[in-house]
């Protein structure tokens, strides 16, 4: 976390209040020399074995040509034409909620 004080005054770094939980796995049984592999790919990429088996997850479980569902959907509304909708908005005020 970064934390720069200045006057009295502390403010996190924006990237850890977006931060997003990341799950942990254990990979066992990996041959001696995949794990070998492994470890030479990452140096000529300059990272670590294990920023290295991550990056190769990212690229197999989401690869950059895969589908994604808002583009299929869009997809989908141009090719059946669109349609162009107009919903009138209720501008009436309301009573707040009350939560007693």
């Amino acid at each position: 976390m970064i934390e720069i004080d200045i006057n009295n005054y502390k403010m996190q770094s924006l990237s850890n209040l977006l931060e997003v939980p990341m799950s942990s796995i254990t990979v066992r049984n990996i041959p001696e020399e995949t794990h070998r592999a492994l470890r030479v790919r990452a140096a000529k990429a300059g990272r670590s074995t294990e920023a290295e088996v991550r990056a190769i997850l990212e690229s197999a479980a989401r690869p950059d040509d895969r589908v994604k569902l808002g583009s299929l959907l869009a997809e989908i509304g141009q090719q059946a034409g669109g349609i162009d909708l107009m919903i009138e908005r209720d501008k009436t005020p309301t009573d707040p909620l009350s939560f007693e």
